[in-house]
């Protein structure tokens, strides 16, 4: 598979749509295009919602909107905003949307995965593709596109933030907390990841009385995470602060000035990575070695989707009801562990 390399001075487009998690796996790619050759231009096609996530990133040169909610409109109206041609498309998502849109963006070189791993018959509408592999984190699989490239990705950098801009909003909002802050992100998109609240609630007490900790919840402001405050704030003896529903921006500093970050397998818990914030991540329904915290704070990590002993392989299979088996006491555990290694004082990492 030959590439031409004038996508090093020239247009590069990234379909990457949807999926706040998938949007920070692809940060690293990015940042290694842009440093490796700082001359191409990058396009990155986004929802509104991880479009405002990235808006801004010294690596990203142009937004392109696919806004989802106009139905086949969006596809017209995107096309037409993508002024080509693009001397190379990065076809990342495998969905069908993703692949109408990458047959619509004009450019002769189309790069996306091979014929096993590209869903609803993607591979069609790419000219050259990624080798097969066997399975891996997600963000190893969108380093292969680097791979295909020629472009190193060590060291792999996110450039999250937070933006110059952002550290008077960060301020102001850590200066009247006494304590250090436990970040809370309670919610998903997937009910078989979820946390019951009453445990939410229960570890939030003991943030607070047997850590010195101040808990924050974090997150979206979708009906099941609002349920889940609820629930928490009837039950919890010291009711934690909420910032759910907060622009993503700002849940970037939120989690930069935390301590602790103690998220399920979501969003913020890659961006927590991203940020180098310790993170304890609360894994059941997908499988941690491959949407799991990326080579970092493992040794923080509640893994509910093995057996106990299970040397299971990294695979996209799911798994139903594994949640309810972490306990409080697991993350506690964790929280010693994060006491010991990574808070403030603790010894060298």
């Amino acid at each position: 598979m030959t590439i031409p390399d004038t996508w090093r001075t020239g247009r590069v487009c990234v379909v990457m749509m949807s999926a706040v998690g998938d949007t920070v796996h692809t940060l690293p790619v990015i940042t290694a295009l842009k440093r490796h050759a700082p001359h191409c231009r990058i396009t990155w096609v986004l929802q509104p919602g991880p479009a405002s996530l990235v808006r801004g990133h010294p690596a990203v040169d142009e937004i392109v909107l696919f806004e989802k909610a106009k139905g086949w409109r969006a596809y017209l109206e995107t096309r037409r905003r993508l002024a080509g041609p693009f001397d190379l498309v990065l076809a990342l998502q495998v969905y069908f949307k993703a692949g109408l849109l990458t047959a619509l963006v004009p450019g002769n070189v189309k790069l996306g995965f091979d014929r096993a791993r590209a869903r609803d018959a993607n591979w069609m509408v790419t000219t050259h593709r990624i080798p097969p592999h066997a399975p891996q984190h997600v963000q190893d699989q969108y380093f292969e596109f680097l791979e295909a490239l020629g472009v190193p990705h060590e060291p792999v950098v996110w450039d999250l933030g937070p933006w110059p801009q952002e550290r008077e909003a960060q301020r102001r909002f850590f200066a009247p907390i006494a304590r250090p802050v436990a970040a809370l992100a309670i919610g998903t998109s997937d009910p078989q990841r979820e946390w019951p609240a009453a445990r939410w609630a229960e570890l939030s007490d003991a943030l607070v009385e047997r850590n010195g900790l101040q808990p924050v919840l974090v997150g979206g402001g979708s009906a099941q995470e609002r349920e889940t405050e609820r629930e928490i704030a009837a039950t919890a003896l010291h009711r934690p602060l909420s910032t759910l529903g907060a622009p993503l921006r700002d849940l970037v500093w939120l989690l930069d000035g935390s301590a602790l970050v103690v998220a399920l397998d979501s969003a913020p818990q890659h961006m927590a990575v991203a940020l180098d914030r310790p993170v304890i991540a609360l894994c059941g329904a997908w499988n941690p070695k491959r949407t799991g915290p990326y080579r970092r704070f493992h040794d923080l990590l509640v893994d509910a989707y093995g057996d106990p002993g299970e040397d299971y392989p990294i695979s996209a299979e799911k798994r139903r009801d594994r949640m309810p088996r972490i306990q409080v006491a697991d993350v506690l555990e964790r929280v010693e562990r994060w006491r010991a290694r990574y808070a403030p004082g603790a010894g060298a990492r």
